[in-house]
């Protein structure tokens, strides 16, 4: 049998389920399982996760068809003119994000519904779903295997999540490269692969979880769309955009060191210079692609934020983005995001430390590579 089938044949028997809807996901998912068996350089450990998160995604596939194909009518709910933040990773998006889904009259995606999204989650027991206290278990065994991430990525089981493990559904997603060596993969993720495909089945899964539990004004967060943002724009074309910003010296190392402390646990031979140049192209190519995209004629979509005074303080800069979504800022939701921040504050965890050096990543040539976008959104550059 072959690799593809068996990991198929897993989800079903897993699931009692057959379908997995439109077999446009094959591409990425054998361009992923060629990457992982062949680059990755697994151990035991590792390998057992690879092939458990795809049996997983798989799995999480079945069942999102199978709610669909015997409630049809999901289909018709709409996503209207979501917020989506963007930019490079480690600017502060993470919180901002949480900041923002502290507001009762929007939708987020957190962790626990982007892990478990079916049964769809329902509005009157949303807050004591079983699948939180499910997703708070695995989170503590995260922090065991990977220790550092509390510092990362300060994050429980109720906070907001990206949509990338939602892109993996699909299988086209940076998801898997954060913690596996696939340089095939990424090269075709980055360069060949259509997203189109993947961001309408992360609209098909948005729909899914606004069915029975709205609000449905969306505020999403994910670095990769800057790479995307093309293929995004054609499947929200409604969206609004809130762009964060900060020197790529504190940032691509910083992301580098992320991915490190994910990989470690996967193989015993963890490829740090790989790690550093991956982050650089991506870094690369979506503010590349991103300042085309707003220089075609789309910056009037645009919000942007700085990150040292956004960390100062938070609370001018959000009424000035709710002026600029035309939405009000009610003192309800003003209240709940200071209780949030004053729960929270940076490096609660301790502090995150890195150095660029051990990636091949070093300041003088990041900010001289990257000269085009701090220079067209006038970055301050050093420590924050």
């Amino acid at each position: 049998m072959s690799r593809i089938g068996d990991l198929q044949d897993k989800a079903r028997a897993a699931t009692g389920l057959d379908n997995f809807g439109d077999p446009g996901f094959r591409e990425g998912l054998e361009r992923l399982v060629d990457s992982g068996d062949r680059e990755a350089r697994l151990n035991d450990a590792g390998r057992a996760m690879f092939d458990g998160q795809i049996v997983m995604m798989l799995m999480k596939r079945l069942e999102i068809e199978d709610w669909y194909a015997r409630h049809p009518e999901i289909d018709e709910q709409e996503i209207v003119a979501p917020l989506m933040v963007l930019g490079l990773p480690r600017t502060g998006s993470t919180a901002l994000h949480c900041i923002l889904g502290e507001d009762p009259a929007v939708r987020v995606m957190r962790n626990w519904e982007c892990m478990n999204p079916c049964p769809p989650p329902e509005a009157a027991t949303y807050e004591t779903d079983p699948r939180i206290a499910l997703m708070e278990a695995q989170m503590k065994l995260r922090d065991t295997m990977t220790p550092r991430m509390k510092q990362m990525l300060p994050s429980t089981s109720t906070s907001p999540t990206e949509d990338q493990l939602t892109m993996g559904y699909n299988f086209v997603s940076q998801v898997f490269q954060a913690s596996f060596r696939i340089p095939s993969y990424a090269q075709w993720l980055h360069h060949d692969a259509d997203l189109e495909p993947t961001f309408r089945y992360v609209k098909r899964v948005l729909k899914l979880l606004q069915w029975r539990c709205p609000p449905g004004r969306w505020r999403l967060k994910n670095p990769t769309y800057s790479m995307f943002i093309t293929a995004l724009d054609k499947v929200f074309p409604d969206a609004r955009y809130c762009m964060t910003h900060r020197d790529v010296a504190n940032v691509i190392p910083s992301v580098a060191d992320l991915y490190y402390e994910m990989h470690k646990p996967n193989t015993d031979t963890p490829d740090k210079p790989w790690l550093g140049e991956i982050n650089v192209e991506f870094g690369m190519l979506g503010m590349t692609r991103m300042i085309a995209f707003r220089d075609a004629g789309n910056d009037h979509r645009f919000f942007d934020i700085h990150f040292a005074p956004f960390q100062k303080d938070p609370f001018p800069t959000l009424a000035k983005l709710y002026d600029f979504l035309g939405e009000e800022f009610t003192p309800e939701a003003e209240a709940r995001m200071r209780a949030w921040r004053e729960n929270q504050p940076r490096d609660k965890h301790g502090r995150h430390e890195y150095n660029g050096a051990d990636f091949g990543l070093h300041t003088a040539d990041l900010r001289e590579q990257f000269r085009f976008y701090t220079e067209r959104f006038d970055v301050p550059l050093g420590k924050d």
